[in-house]
């Protein structure tokens, strides 16, 4: 494990939802640390879930973890991050200028935007700024998903070029002289990204064709922001221990054929490949058992196995299309299997005569490659933030731009440069979508977690930031927030896996949801061994473990499908009538 061996000083992990990132780039962590490295674990996911795998509560600053001298770990909080931000533009202004001008800078800092330099800057300290790390030898990166990861690691490029370009002195964050204060981070923080002796990125893989086809343009697209030191982890591939068992057979076929295939960009780099394992890798003893020279940890099969009661996907077909139109959203955790379950709803809404339209907020979307051939009745699109940001930076040199000087409309030209533009160009048009459900069905193939929960809890401060800069909302804005709280309309499906992490991250999202005024419709556990009849000692170990999982989901939702796990390959199309 060269990524372990000759780990320089800074470690970031990244891939595909749900291939192993945080368990990785945790193992790796504790690995260095009980090699007497001083070793610094960190997520920059929204939807962190390091505090459950390491069983530690964690917070902005380096908490140490019991059992694992050596080691500490933190989430960076966008939120928190944000908030404290806003304390610190707004701050010097309170007492000195009248309360509604301190308000107005509160209102502009409010939005997304907001969030999310806020949460760049945190990151860049822990990169820019050896100070901030000066007590350890190693800082491990556990990034969010892979779209996610590559805005995050490109913003360093982003940033530093509006800034220089920027002669006006504001942005849609307010006045810019806190951003220039922070150039020389963004400058070092680029430098050490790039630099191959003081950053590796390791591309954490499954053996299947999404996933490798991922991280090669993952790879791609690293490589053009100049970040060369890359290695490769194949996690969980699966050796047939009993070869009489056809599921465990086919299992092992479906990953080595994936690998036979991997793109030829990913052959070139180094390689680790790391078995499943039959149990769930939350708590230390677990991660330690992660990389074949630990020992492994012996974990009894349970006695008591998962019995399959529950209804199959295709079950939820007559309730989601009840109303004739509207809007299905499937939300979860990354690598769940949101896109293959959205695809499958949207096909066999097809089938049934229904007008579909197939879309997703996924920076790495696939749902085109999920669907393959094209099924009449299915319109597939994606939302492009390149072209969605060009669109909107036109609409509002034409409309709030038309009346400007020609010194006013510069400063607009150099406003819209920000890279914040481009989060409300991709908010605008996902409610576009969203409005689309009125005169037929929208699917929704939703980015992760925490990158979805970004886009919703964005809804109002967005409104407020169109109005700022184009004048005024377009309705679908405006009537987006209460669509989404419409259960006659919208129709939120939470996809989980029957494993702890996933559960427990859609259980959040839900409780997330509620609070704000929406309910999901219902739950569907993917990829389930329940169904099946296994007699390999992984996955009857694997198998017998879910019956925990799906009576917490039981409890926590009115309605639940199951997926059974497939033999072909998760990129196949679904057919739900097969299911049936």
């Amino acid at each position: 494990m060269n990524f372990v061996e000759h780990a320089p000083r800074h470690l970031f992990f990244t891939g595909k939802g749900g291939v192993g990132k945080t368990s990785v780039a945790c193992a790796t962590a504790i690995t260095l640390a009980d090699r007497g490295r001083r070793v610094l674990l960190v997520s920059t996911d929204p939807a962190s879930n390091l505090d459950e795998v390491l069983d530690t509560k964690l917070g902005a600053a380096p908490t140490g973890i019991a059992g694992v001298a050596n080691l500490s770990a933190m989430n960076i909080d966008p939120e928190a991050a944000a908030h404290a931000y806003r304390e610190r533009v707004v701050g010097p202004y309170r007492g000195v200028l009248p309360e509604a001008a301190v308000r107005s800078i509160e209102e502009q800092l409010s939005g997304a935007c907001t969030v999310e330099i806020a949460a760049f800057d945190e990151f860049s300290k822990l990169l820019g700024d050896a100070s901030a790390t000066a007590d350890f030898d190693h800082v491990v990166f556990d990034t969010a998903p892979t779209g996610h990861t590559l805005r995050l690691l490109s913003l360093p490029a982003a940033w530093t070029g509006f800034l220089d370009s920027n002669v006006g002195g504001t942005s849609c964050l307010g006045p810019l002289a806190g951003l220039k204060e922070q150039q020389a981070l963004y400058d070092a923080s680029r430098d050490v990204l790039v630099d191959a002796r003081l950053t590796a990125l390791v591309l954490v893989s499954r053996a299947e064709r999404a996933a490798l086809l991922e991280a090669e343009r993952t790879r791609h697209e690293l490589t053009e922001l100049g970040i060369v030191n890359q290695q490769l982890v194949i996690n969980g591939l699966f050796e047939a221990h009993d070869r009489d068992d056809e599921v465990a057979v086919a299992m092992e076929v479906r990953g080595r054929d994936a690998l036979l295939q991997m793109p030829a960009g990913l052959r070139g780099l180094p390689c680790t490949e790391l078995p499943l394992l039959g149990f769930g890798l939350v708590g230390i003893a677990a991660l330690r058992a992660l990389f074949p020279e630990t020992a492994a940890l012996e974990v009894p099969i349970p006695t008591c196995a998962a019995q399959s009661e529950l209804p199959l996907l295709s079950s939820l077909i007559p309730a989601l299309e009840a109303q004739g139109r509207g809007v299905v959203m499937v939300m979860g955790k990354g690598g769940v299997g949101k896109t293959t379950v959205a695809v499958a709803i949207a096909v066999e809404l097809a089938h049934r005569g229904h007008r579909v339209h197939l879309t997703t907020t996924d920076p790495a979307a696939h749902v085109a490659a999920a669907l393959g051939a094209g099924v009449d009745g299915i319109r597939v699109s994606r939302i492009d933030p390149v072209a969605e940001t060009r669109e909107y930076t036109q609409e509002v040199l034409r409309t709030a731009g038309g009346g400007l000087d020609a010194a006013g409309r510069a400063l607009l030209e150099e406003d819209l440069r920000s890279p914040c533009t481009e989060e409300i160009a991709v908010f605008r048009a996902f409610a576009r979508i969203v409005d689309e459900g009125e005169h037929g069905f929208v699917v929704i193939d939703t980015a992760p977690t925490g990158h979805t929960l970004l886009l919703l809890d964005a809804a109002e401060a967005y409104h407020r930031e169109v109005l700022r800069t184009a004048g005024q909302a377009p309705d679908e804005v405006r009537r987006l927030l209460p669509r989404l709280r419409d259960p006659e309309f919208t129709r939120i499906l939470l996809v989980t896996l029957p494993e702890a992490t996933p559960v427990h991250e859609a259980a959040q999202l839900q409780r997330d949801l509620e609070r704000a005024g929406i309910q999901p419709f219902g739950w569907v556990i993917n990829q389930s061994l329940v169904p099946l009849s296994v007699t390999d000692p992984v996955l009857r170990q694997r198998r017998a473990n879910e019956a925990r999982y799906h009576s917490e989901v039981r409890e926590l939702a009115g309605r639940v499908a199951l997926v059974p796990w497939m033999t072909s390959d998760s990129g196949a199309l679904l057919d739900l009538a097969a299911l049936s």
